[in-house]
């Protein structure tokens, strides 16, 4: 379950296709969970903890491989405003890591067979201020202020010994070249995925020069794209395979769009297991869902992988 009894991530992306899990949040909230909150899923980890294995828990038995930790929007700053110290914000990311451990244990004692692996995730800036800029980047900081900001929670969270660390929903390059200096000496794998709108990051850059940025990084196992629409996959795919040459890490929104002043999801789902082939054709090793994409839709694409 850990990398010292099953073989890494990284192997097991270089041996065949592995299955993310998806959403957290609507995961949380189909249980009844309030979310309406700066800190999100995150404010779980102080006040619910079991809830958030129980999540986990689901996307393991649906036929994920990988959980994403609750640590999207878990920052020192968020928890700052909210009145928890530096002390407690640690203890809580640490502990988003063991949540996840924790239900890979209950899925192994329910019998899942395959080997599990835990993600912890490292959202954006942007995530932090909790007003939509992770979807906009362009700040106004520089790599090194990004890089200040990111590497102590890195740093938290590389200690409680997750599997690899996921550097996700990441709009911006120079933000990616901050998270890409970051991770250097932490120990731990990482993976990279950008948010994209057509072939571009969202703050603009092209997607060539955007995944260029992890093409020599060591740390980097996968790199690729989340939080997106699905349509917008495949360019993405095809891109990051050609110019890194490493396994591809996709996992997107459902297609419905979010509607930031009624804060509620609008319009069909555009997510069907039949893309997943393609996807895999194109490169994409690692593939799950992002919001709005829950434990039926993971077992839809661990049963297309599969055939």
């Amino acid at each position: 379950m850990t990398s010292h009894t099953s073989p890494s991530l990284a192997d097991a992306l270089a041996a065949g296709t592995v299955v993310l899990d998806g959403g957290m949040s609507n995961q949380l909230e189909s249980a009844g969970h309030d979310l309406s909150d700066e800190l999100w899923s995150a404010r779980l980890l102080a006040e619910r903890p079991e809830a958030v294995t129980e999540a986990h828990l689901a996307y393991y038995l649906a036929g994920a491989s990988v959980a994403i930790t609750s640590s999207y929007q878990a920052t020192f700053e968020g928890f700052g405003k909210r009145g928890i110290g530096r002390e407690e914000a640690a203890r809580l990311l640490g502990l988003s890591v063991e949540l996840a451990r924790d239900a890979a244990r209950k899925a192994q004692g329910a019998g899942v067979p395959r080997p599990l692996w835990v993600a912890a995730s490292v959202g954006p800036y942007g995530a932090m201020l909790a007003d939509g800029s992770e979807y906009r980047g362009r700040y106004g900081m520089s790599v090194d202020e990004l890089e200040r900001f990111h590497r102590p929670r890195m740093e938290v969270l590389a200690a409680a010994a997750p599997d690899v660390l996921a550097l996700e929903t990441v709009p911006d390059a120079d933000e990616a070249a901050a998270l890409l200096r970051a991770v250097r000496g932490l120990g731990v794998p990482a993976w990279l995925s950008y948010t994209v709108e057509g072939l571009r990051t969202r703050a603009g850059q092209p997607l060539e020069e955007a995944f260029g940025l992890a093409a020599d990084a060591d740390e980097v196992i996968a790199v690729g794209v989340n939080c997106c629409a699905p349509e917008d996959v495949r360019g993405a795919v095809e891109i990051a395979a050609r110019v890194t040459g490493k396994p591809v890490v996709v996992y997107p929104n459902s297609g419905e769009a979010w509607d930031a002043r009624a804060r509620a999801w609008r319009g069909r789902t555009t997510f069907g297991a039949e893309q997943v082939k393609a996807w895999r054709e194109a490169g994409a090793r690692l593939i799950g869902g992002c919001c709005r994409v829950g434990p039926q839709a993971i077992t839809g694409i661990a049963g297309a992988l599969a055939a």
